[in-house]
């Protein structure tokens, strides 16, 4: 059985294959990357046709290479809270606000949640930015013309390539105005957020899978009968790829941003755990949730640092850190994309301190990754108050796979609790593949979890 795996990004596009173990076919692999718009304002936006077009160009790149010929599932890692205005005649009324969009704010006429504790705990989420309870009367007062319907970027994408492209309820948990426990769109959230009637995209059901149109099926042959299972969001994906998949491991992933997660078995119209006011909760699936804090910064804040500093490259960069402690480098503040919720901040909020002539490059970018390591220790404590006791990390995410110094870095601040480097190359893919087939408790064995030899050595057992 091979399973071709969907990772739709923020920063990029990638479809790779599987093989029955879920482990990535050598070379069967197309990667595009997106053009990510971002000023000074706080936008964060992403053009939809450009997206799928680099969606295509991955499916028709390994149906060039003959990867495709042995498929049996599609499996799908999403990016969550994206946006999309669209017509009355179904096209885009603009671009997507991502994650990264920070421009939404609360309409001054709404007084918002009745009860913000028990809508928090509904829904999983705050009456904020980052959620569609904010942005569509934003998006509405913005769109210069009337707005048809809202989808997300991943749902919009393939809805254009499929018969049919409801929103999973991974997906719509990402949104905020899911009831995480009855699955349905919740009542208040969508007054919240002024909808009228069918302007939200239809629910999947738990057993939904989805087939090509046949333009595209006479396009990609291979995959003509094959299913699309409903797409995982890309955190919950990422911590089942990272073989986190009960509370007594939290992943902590470092991609283009950053998050700590727990997963747990909580099951559709079942009781629910209690939420700790300052973390989010989203459904991985009917069955499972995964409850964390995620940051802004992350990966990006080494590319600004990359483009805007002058480094070293390459192994010469990883050796030059190698001369700092971990927790060395200048004092910052790690907010230049502003805050992820239930935070405020806006976009231009990040500060380097302590500045001299003698500082470097190197101890501006070390005291960055330092602190992208520090902003999660107060909620994985949270974290580690649900389960009762403390977790062991897993670090991953391609941030984490590109540098040993941070890997160690991250071992020093969460100390004294046992951290780990899962070295699966495609968590994201993975993690989504598993959940589509039914294996989530397989995960530890694929996730390729091992204790890094690059810890500090007050980590080590």
């Amino acid at each position: 059985m091979n399973i071709l795996a969907l990772d739709l990004g923020t920063s990029s596009v990638r479809g790779l294959l599987l093989d029955g173990d879920v482990r990535p076919l050598p070379g069967a692999l197309a990667r595009r990357k997106t053009v990510l718009t971002a000023d000074g304002d706080g936008a964060g936006t992403l053009d939809p046709g450009q997206y799928l077009a680099c969606l295509i160009e991955c499916l028709d790149e390994l149906h060039e290479g003959g990867h495709l010929r042995e498929v049996d599932l599609i499996a799908v890692s999403a990016q969550w809270h994206s946006v999309l205005p669209l017509g009355v005649d179904d096209e885009p009324l603009g671009p997507v606000l991502t994650w990264l969009d920070t421009r939404p704010e609360p309409s001054s006429a709404s007084g918002g949640p009745a009860d913000q504790v028990d809508y928090h705990q509904r829904t999983g989420t705050w009456w904020h930015r980052c959620y569609w309870s904010v942005r569509l009367p934003w998006l509405r007062a913005h769109a210069g013309t009337r707005v048809g319907r809202f989808t997300g970027l991943v749902e919009y994408a393939l809805g254009r390539l499929l018969t049919d492209a409801p929103m999973s309820m991974s997906q719509a948990s990402g949104t905020g105005l899911l009831d995480l426990r009855t699955l349905d769109w919740d009542p208040e959230a969508c007054a919240l957020a002024e909808t009228r009637g069918g302007d939200l995209p239809d629910l999947a059901t738990r057993d939904w899978r989805g087939r090509l149109r046949p333009e595209y099926a006479r396009r990609w042959p291979a995959l003509a009968q094959v299913s699309w299972a409903a797409p995982v969001g890309d955190g919950a994906a990422s911590n089942v790829g990272s073989g986190c998949v009960d509370d007594s491991r939290a992943a902590v992933t470092v991609g283009t941003s950053s998050a700590v997660r727990l997963l747990q078995r909580m099951p559709a119209h079942a009781a629910q755990t209690p939420l700790p006011q300052r973390l989010w909760r989203y459904r991985v699936d009917h069955d499972h949730v995964v409850t964390g804090a995620a940051y802004s910064s992350g990966g990006n804040l080494f590319a600004w640092a990359d483009r805007v500093l002058r480094l070293p490259t390459g192994p010469a960069l990883e050796q030059a850190l190698a001369l700092l402690p971990p927790g060395d480098g200048v004092p910052v503040h790690v907010g230049f994309g502003g805050d992820r919720p239930p935070g405020d901040r806006g976009a231009g909020s990040g500060e380097l301190r302590g500045l001299g002539f003698d500082t470097t490059a190197v101890q501006i970018l070390a005291g960055l990754m330092h602190g992208v390591c520090e902003q999660v220790v107060d909620d994985l404590v949270l974290l580690e108050s649900m389960a009762g006791r403390p977790v062991d990390v897993v670090l991953g995410g391609g941030a984490m796979a590109a540098s040993a110094w941070w890997r160690r870095a991250f071992a020093q601040v969460l100390t004294p609790r046992r951290v780990d480097f899962g070295r699966h190359p495609e968590i994201g893919a993975t993690g989504a593949a598993l959940v589509a087939t039914g294996r989530i408790t397989d995960a530890v064995v694929v996730a390729d979890i091992s204790r890094t030899d690059d810890q500090a050595p007050a980590t080590q057992a």
